[in-house]
């Protein structure tokens, strides 16, 4: 279990952009929200503990040393472009009994099948 280090507090600013702040400690975090309670049931050992703030999402792992909280729109806007994404199709090779590349045309896949 790594000790987090760096507090960052991701939020929008008003210009429509993302806004990236990090903190040594959650002290300074403190005074800009209000905490409502400790995380008691995160996945990462590390995080249980950690303060958790009104209007903030988090605390979320973002690498080794880095807790991350964000505005409840950040959340939602990355958590759609995350879901939107699309994923790479990757093509499966075939290999014969030497293990020479197979290449099928769609006419010779459609015989085999």
């Amino acid at each position: 279990m790594s000790k987090k280090d760096t507090f960052r507090i991701v939020t929008r600013a008003s210009d429509g952009s993302i806004r990236v702040r990090d903190f040594p400690s959650s002290e300074p975090i403190f005074q800009l929200h209000s905490q409502i309670g400790v995380d008691d049931s995160s996945a990462d050992l590390a995080l249980r503990g950690l303060p958790v703030f009104r209007g903030l999402i988090g605390p979320i792992p973002e690498g080794k040393n880095v807790v991350r909280y964000e505005s409840p729109e950040v959340f939602e806007t990355i958590t759609k472009e995350w879901s939107n994404a699309k994923i790479k199709r990757r093509r499966r090779r075939k290999l014969d009994a030497s293990g020479n590349e197979i290449v099928l045309t769609p006419e010779r896949a459609a015989e085999l099948i």
